[in-house]
């Protein structure tokens, strides 16, 4: 009863020839191998799940979902699937090991394949990532339309009968998918706001859900030291902020806010001759928006290149670049209207974020304001020849680390995370510290100070709960939401982790299948620890 693995070959090869047929009558017929991708003129499809999003938790839906015979379609709105898996964070944000179960496993344990490795390997170039994700695609025979993102969601009810898209690339060539149940495994939950589920932004007060880490929280690390001045011209507030420097106040402490944890990009370079493209002046390069740096610098001296930047190393001589120190990588406070952003304003805010970025690794290795022996350092860095070849070699996935929330039939809080509180219903494991990067910076007393870094540890792994990753029936029956699930801020800091994803993305496919299957596509009837025991036989 509980083994869906051994549903039988004549079963899933009728439910793929069931989609292949359908491709074909909308434009191009799917082959018996390898990924169909769609990007033509409008078409529609008609399938058992829609995943949107192919991030790592969409992938593994995808994955699990064909596996168990049903037709999919996974929609992405860039041409790359894998997310933040394959963009650059390829030094996992592991927790307690004993929570990786599953396809999430596998994955890991693929990793280790690829290197020659027997057993999980967790450190990862972005291409190995690429590589195995290709090969769930292949094996499973996942339909996937890329450049193409949800423009509507149409309901009768509080049933999604079908969402409406547009390319990404050109806002035209519009497509509608009708589906029994949709998954939603953006890191933006666009299709969760487009269908009418209730979700929230920011942070909550400490007072709403009985916590001590959420909202306002002024702490001692990636801070700056006391007494570096914000202002264009020292000491003179009539000059101007400094870029970077939010002229808003900050609230009191445990206050909440719409503010978001800063977001970044996780670089990829190398130092190997062979592989390495050097890192040149960008376009609309600008100094000015590192001026903080060398007033944090006159206060707190350079001691190297770590000061500033968390550098991982990856195999094949390459790194997982991370945000260290009061002034890095992250861009804190400009991001917060991300998550309801239009596409266009998004794109905006990525471009920024990239252009920043991609000056601060120039400021490092070419202003003379900068140490000779930390502009040495930057020198040996550069771009790898061998990765985002269609994006130019610079990974085009930003790091969101939050956006949307969904708040659903319970909110995943601090206490949870503690262990303090428990839940009945588990879908899946979380284990990592309660992690948030700052979410502002403001004058405070005259001098700069950034805002919302919190980092406090987990003990043990604990349960997410299924109702976590379901909406209230009464606002959607066939919508199941594994990434923008529902937790407090500080919670989802913990939740938010690229193996977990692709657990509870995983899952959420098996949910979907019992929904059709026995529920009438009702998710909010489905039984989770039937789900979990299943989850724990994939490894």
């Amino acid at each position: 009863m509980f083994n869906f693995m051994r549903k039988t070959l004549i079963l899933a090869a009728a439910a793929f020839a069931a989609l292949s047929a359908h491709a074909a009558t909308t434009g191009r017929k799917a082959g018996n191998a390898g990924t169909k991708e769609q990007t033509a003129a409008t078409k529609t499809y008609n399938v058992d799940i829609c995943i949107y999003g192919g991030t790592s938790a969409g992938v593994m839906a995808a994955y699990t979902a064909r596996k168990q015979g049903k037709s999919v379609l996974l929609v992405e709105p860039t041409k790359r699937i894998g997310g933040l898996t394959t963009g650059g964070l390829g030094q996992t944000d592991i927790g307690h090991a004993e929570a990786i179960k599953g396809y999430a496993l596998d994955f890991y344990k693929r990793i280790g394949k690829y290197y020659g490795k027997d057993g999980a390997q967790f450190t990862f170039e972005p291409k190995a990532a690429l590589n195995v994700y290709k090969s769930y695609v292949s094996e499973a025979g996942i339909n996937i339309l890329y450049s193409h993102r949800i423009t509507k969601a149409s309901k009768k009810g509080n049933t999604v009968r079908n969402i409406t898209l547009e390319n990404s690339e050109n806002n035209k060539n519009k497509a509608k998918v009708t589906a029994k149940v949709f998954i939603d495994c953006s890191y933006e939950g666009d299709l969760m706001a487009k269908a009418g589920i209730t979700y929230t932004c920011g942070r909550e007060a400490n007072s709403v859900y009985g916590e001590t880490w959420n909202g306002v929280q002024m702490l001692d690390k990636h801070q700056f030291p006391d007494g570096v001045d914000p202002y264009k011209i020292k000491g003179d507030p009539s000059s101007g902020l400094l870029y970077g420097i939010s002229d808003g106040k900050m609230g009191e402490q445990g206050s909440g806010d719409k503010t978001i944890q800063a977001y970044n990009y996780r670089i990829t370079l190398t130092n190997d001759p062979e592989n390495r493209i050097e890192i040149t002046r960008p376009d609309n390069y600008d100094p000015s928006r590192y001026e903080l740096l060398i007033r944090l610098k006159e206060i707190a001296p350079w001691q190297s290149i770590h000061d500033v930047i968390y550098w991982g190393m990856m195999p094949g001589n390459k790194t997982d670049i991370n945000n260290n120190g009061g002034f890095s990588t992250d861009m804190i406070g400009a991001n917060w209207n991300y998550p309801e952003a239009s596409y266009e304003e998004r794109e905006r805010i990525a471009r920024e974020h990239t252009d920043y970025t991609k000056g601060f690794l120039y400021f490092l290795g070419h202003d003379p304001r900068i140490p000779q022996n930390v502009r040495d350092a930057m020198l040996a860095w550069g771009y790898p020849k061998d990765e985002y070849e269609e994006y130019g070699h610079f990974t085009p996935q930003l790091y969101i680390r939050e956006a949307r929330r969904m708040v659903g039939r319970i909110v995943m809080t601090q206490n949870h995370c503690e262990s303090k509180e428990t839940v009945d219903d588990p879908i899946g494991w979380a284990s990592y510290t309660m992690d948030s990067h700052n979410c502002g910076r403001y004058v405070v007393n005259g001098m700069v100070k950034n805002e919302g870094d919190v980092q406090k540890p987990v003990r043990a792994p604990y349960k997410v709960s299924y109702r976590a990753i379901t909406p209230k029936e009464k606002e959607a029956r066939n919508v199941i939401v594994p990434v923008c699930l529902s937790a407090s801020h500080i919670a989802y800091g913990s939740i938010r982790m690229e193996p977990v994803f692709m657990l509870l993305g995983a899952n959420s496919a098996l949910a979907a299948c019992q929904a059709i299957d026995r529920h009438g596509n009702c998710v909010q009837n489905v039984d989770p620890a039937e789900i979990m025991h299943i989850s724990e036989t994939l490894e």
